[in-house]
């Protein structure tokens, strides 16, 4: 990886300023960091971890004419053992409720929104046509209201603005992956997306389906997410008066205090003695983790990584650990079969201290019969193509409109500029430079890394992404392609504070 000193960065960013007024440690933010943020204490007393037992969100199931439908309303969550939470969900609930859909078969998912805000809809990781995608300024207003200046300054005259639904039209020309949805509302995706905007949609295929992977009750889905909370058991979040982005001093990024895992702070599971595939989603809106398993299995690595952002990978790779950014996938298969029935197995985060340690508890069970198997072969990756454009973005913090605020190429998001205008079907080269860390997001299209400063791909760079964790000071080389839909599209940090403050940049495929 290719490194700064600290008088480099500083320089750089324009002077020690910077540091001070992004809200964290400025040493934390190069060199050993976890996170860039700043932790939000919770204010009521904390529970114990593993008091409660994993749930799994229910699976939505398509009405009259296959159209699913999705309810956007204010609900109550016990997040915390007997502690009543007010949260805003699809469906009412946190997480929403999984779509399963199957690739090629296109589907129409209807959000009704009857919360108090307006919001957008993102299928993060769809291959998606623009006028479905989710941009930060196609607005669905609530039941029963009009348009209102929502973003002052932001007049975009191609908005699509709705009033009180929106169908989402998904062709799911894409492979088997797991992906999730979340809101995406302009200036705002933080706290809404903190409040429980967010649920999974797992897209299924033949060539998956070929696979001898662990299935049903043995297949889950983990929306690993931090919160932290009120004295009245709310959920804290430090918004900046009525305005925009958070209080300065978590610009850098919100940090909760609970790890919850699909609605439930530090839940349990008990499992079988046989294989289990995770798939891991960190829905955080900036925390990372290295998840590892306590005790490790005997006789090797703990995980098989089979796939990543953009679904299966050729071939296994092997990890006792996987460092995982906000909005990134992971999907791993655990052989729950190695530890000895009766054994505590902890999913831990060894970047977290106190209570972000504890992620999940697995208690095995008995042995039960297992026909699954990690292939040596996954999935057939066609090889890499030949860019015929170089672009270039930088990623950085940088005062907006004399505020606290974060740019890509110093310059705040503008729904109405495109910063590129890539052809449809042609590859591109897209190098990217960060100063703190910054999960850069891509839609429309899933990209392979090519390399990191002067090195390769990282440990987690295979197969195929739509986010990249860069770490500070570095810089990585993408190559990418769009396809099939012309339109706007975005380019931004999904740290959710960075993204909130201004690190977004549309691009329009022609």
């Amino acid at each position: 990886m290719s490194r700064l000193s600290r008088r480099d960065l500083l320089r750089a960013l324009g002077g020690t300023a910077v540091a001070a007024g992004v809200g964290v440690p400025f040493a934390r933010g190069v060199r050993g960091a976890t996170s860039t943020g700043a932790p939000l204490p919770s204010r009521l007393p904390l529970p114990r971890p593993y008091q409660r037992p994993l749930t799994l969100p229910e699976t939505l199931r398509a009405g009259p004419g296959g159209l699913y439908t999705i309810v956007q309303r204010p609900g109550v969550a016990e997040i915390l053992p007997g502690v009543r939470t007010p949260i805003w969900g699809y469906q009412g609930r946190f997480p929403g409720p999984t779509l399963r859909s199957r690739s090629g078969q296109e589907i129409v998912v209807r959000h009704r929104n009857e919360l108090p805000v307006p919001t957008v809809v993102h299928l993060h990781g769809g291959h998606t046509p623009a006028a479905d995608d989710g941009f930060p300024t196609d607005l669905v207003f609530p039941v029963g209201t009009g348009p209102v200046q929502a973003h002052a300054g932001h007049h975009d005259p191609l908005a699509r603005v709705a009033i009180g639904s929106r169908d989402h039209r998904y062709p799911m020309r894409q492979r088997a992956a797991t992906l999730w949805y979340h809101d995406h509302r302009m200036d705002f995706t933080g706290p809404d997306v903190w409040r429980g905007l967010a649920g999974f949609h797992l897209i299924g295929d033949d060539e998956e389906d070929r696979l001898p992977l662990p299935r049903g009750d043995r297949d889950l889905p983990l929306m690993i997410t931090d919160r932290s909370f009120a004295a009245d058991g709310s959920l804290a979040y430090p918004v900046r008066g009525d305005g925009p982005g958070v209080t300065t001093r978590y610009a850098a990024g919100v940090l909760g205090d609970v790890i919850v895992v699909n609605g439930v702070a530090w839940p349990y599971r008990e499992v079988p003695a046989v294989r289990h595939r995770l798939r891991l989603l960190n829905a955080s809106n900036a925390r990372r983790y290295r998840l590892t398993l306590d005790p490790p299995p005997p006789g090797g690595p703990a995980f098989a990584q089979i796939g990543t952002d953009g679904g299966l990978l050729a071939a296994p790779v092997w990890h006792d650990a996987v460092e995982i950014a906000p909005a990134q996938r992971f999907d791993v298969v655990v052989d729950f079969g190695r530890y000895r029935p009766g054994s505590i197995v902890r999913l831990v985060n060894t970047w977290g201290t106190g209570g972000t340690r504890d992620v999940l508890e697995f208690r095995v069970g008995a042995p039960a019969p297992d026909g699954t198997a990690v292939p040596a072969r996954l999935s057939e990756v066609p090889p890499a193509e030949v860019p015929v454009t170089t672009r270039t973005f930088r990623l950085r913090h940088d005062p907006v409109r004399g505020m606290t605020g974060w740019t890509i190429d110093g310059k705040p998001f503008d729904p109405a500029l495109s910063v590129a205008r890539p052809r449809l079907g042609q590859p591109e080269l897209w190098r990217l430079g960060s100063d703190f860390h910054h999960p850069v997001h891509l839609h429309l299209a899933p990209f392979r890394v090519l390399s990191r400063g002067t090195g390769g791909p990282g440990a987690y760079d295979h197969g195929w992404k739509d986010t990249i964790d860069l770490r500070p000071a570095e810089q990585a080389a993408l190559l990418v392609r769009f396809d099939d839909y012309a339109g706007r599209f975005l380019l931004h940090c999904h740290n959710l504070e960075h993204e909130d403050m201004a690190m977004m940049a549309a691009f329009t495929t022609t």
